[in-house]
């Protein structure tokens, strides 16, 4: 039945709210649909005297509290904001101030401080007389959502590796990424399969071939396109990515795209490890973190080991 809350507070005049609405735009809030009123008269009786005009400036926040405190009440204003990134907001609101009048009005600032409940929190008054306390836990994932994630350990893992001979001074520096990662993460060499292919558009088939056979745990792609003068590199890289991704969707195996699409030969270099790192890696240890997250989301259990609930954190779905 409820449906949500709302806290009104009188700005006074047109000026201190025209304020308030840009402080709170500055901080990133995000802007309710307001209202506002002509005057008019009250109950359809043009003898009555006619209100003044009014509006409301409304600002949203994804969570709303009400929260009744029996004890002592901690020192802070009557308004907290719960935020994620406490020095960002600081720093918004310092230089919101800063405009608006300089050091006098940064004096209404108050110092970030520790809390007796594992927090940081200011106080900030963007208008005198108008208070707004703004807080975070010092512990980085409290309130957050339970996420289920991969590990970077390959230990027990089979891989298939499809590298395209085409462009070999490419291919082979991220077949040599994919393996290092590989390797590095906890994998047997004698684990890793490496089926070499004619080109990119020979990749999809060999994938799914290897998909079906169900030897491995994940498929890792590499390849290298090149555009040329014509639409060939469309037309290939189309159905590369297309028959890839449909391997995947429809064996249930993790094919990870490590298949680089350039302009020239200078980029894919730079995207086999020169400058850019080597995409044969990444390719590789999201191959890794897919396996994991699949054996932890079969198993029912998270990154902890943890029998997995719906929710977040402290409460129950």
């Amino acid at each position: 039945m409820i449906k949500g809350i709302s806290f009104l507070r009188p700005a006074g005049n047109a000026a201190v709210s025209d304020r308030l609405a840009s402080f709170f735009t500055a901080l990133g809030f995000a802007s309710g649909k307001g209202w506002q009123e002509s005057g008019h008269p009250n109950d359809g009786d043009l003898l009555l005297e006619t209100p003044p005009a009014s509006r409301g400036v409304s600002f949203l926040a994804p969570l709303g509290n009400l929260e009744f405190v029996d004890g002592q009440f901690p020192s802070t204003a009557d308004v907290l904001v719960e935020v994620t990134a406490l020095d960002a907001v600081y720093q918004a609101a310092e230089a919101w101030l800063r405009a608006q009048g300089g050091d006098d009005a940064v004096a209404r600032l108050s110092p970030v401080t520790e809390t007796h409940w594992k927090s940081r929190i200011f106080t900030v008054e963007p208008e005198p007389g108008f208070g707004f306390s703004f807080w975070a836990w010092t512990d980085p994932i409290k309130g957050r959502p339970v996420a289920v994630e991969g590990d970077l350990c390959a230990e027990g893992m089979k891989f298939a590796i499809v590298a395209a001979r085409w462009n070999a001074v490419i291919t082979e520096r991220l077949l040599e990424g994919a393996l290092d990662a590989l390797l590095r993460s906890g994998a047997r060499r004698s684990d890793i399969e490496v089926v070499r292919v004619p080109g990119a558009w020979e990749i999809p088939a060999a994938a799914r071939t290897l998909a079906n056979l169900g030897r491995v745990d994940a498929i890792v792609t590499l390849g290298c396109l090149l555009r040329g003068e014509t639409a060939h590199y469309e037309a290939i890289y189309n159905e590369v990515s297309r028959g890839i991704g449909q391997s995947q969707q429809e064996s249930g195996i993790p094919h990870s795209f490590g298949v680089l699409t350039c302009e020239t030969l200078e980029q894919a270099l730079n995207r086999a490890g020169i400058k850019a790192g080597n995409k044969g890696f990444e390719a590789a240890t999201a191959a890794i973190e897919m396996v994991s997250l699949r054996r932890k989301l079969e198993q029912g259990r998270d990154s902890h080991g943890q029998v997995l609930v719906r929710g977040v954190e402290g409460g129950t779905v």
